[in-house]
């Protein structure tokens, strides 16, 4: 009996340390899911970022080159008339 019931221990200690690994394999899994998700998102607000300053960056081109060439003719005009 006292056999039995030592093998049933260790079977039941064998599976405790199955589980323990498991989860902890688990738990390590979701961690590094975790971390790429948290590194994608970053990835993506900073490309977003970049593109929208481009996209100022271009704008304030074209409103310089406006506003130059509308000062340009305004002053020609100016000193013609």
């Amino acid at each position: 009996m006292a056999l039995k019931m030592r093998q049933s221990l260790d079977e039941l200690e064998e599976e405790f340390r199955e589980q323990m690994r498991a989860e902890g394999n688990q738990a390590e899994r979701l961690r590094k899911r975790a971390v790429n998700r948290s590194r994608q998102r970053s990835r993506m607000r900073q490309q977003k970022r970049s593109s929208m300053r481009f996209w100022l960056l271009v704008l304030s081109l074209i409103a310089t080159a406006v506003g130059v060439t509308v000062a340009m003719f305004a002053t020609l005009n100016a000193l013609l008339a």
